[in-house]
């Protein structure tokens, strides 16, 4: 059970901290400081995560690989120890974590074809695929073909 919470952290620890550089790391941190803080001292963890923020960009823009690991390593440390003080914090981090991650379709991610091309002289890349897509939904089809 402990590997389980301790992977459970580490992904939670990557996933808020990737979200720090983007915008929607306001709506985030007010939810990660109440889980953090336990109700006790939200505004304390509040600045805690905007000072790591600013490490983190910090260390973006200079190229610091190691200090911007560093900032995900501290928040996957205090995860864990939110997990292993409040065990019913688990469900709770993973209702958060289910928010944020991104909807995938449904179905094959990947479709592998065995095409071949003989003869002709080709002066750019061949492309050749049943579909191309970027895993978003798209509308239906309209038109005679889709009746």
């Amino acid at each position: 059970m402990e590997a389980e919470l301790t992977a459970l952290a580490a992904s939670g620890a990557t996933t808020f901290v990737g979200l720090m550089a983007t915008e929607a790391w306001t709506q985030v941190r007010g939810r990660l400081a109440r889980f953090l803080g336990r109700g006790e001292d939200d505004e304390a963890v509040d600045a805690e995560l905007e000072e790591s923020r600013e490490e983190l960009i910090a260390a973006r823009r200079s190229g610091d690989e190691d200090g911007a690991a560093d900032v995900t390593a501290e928040w996957r440390i205090r995860i864990r120890r939110a997990l292993r003080d409040h065990p019913e914090a688990e469900a709770e981090l993973r209702a958060i974590l289910d928010d944020l991650a991104p909807r995938q379709a449904a179905g094959p991610g990947v479709a592998i074809n065995h095409n071949t091309i003989n003869g002709g002289h080709y002066n750019a890349p061949v492309i050749m695929a049943q579909w191309v897509g970027d895993g978003a939904a798209s509308t239906p089809r309209r038109g005679p073909a889709a009746d």
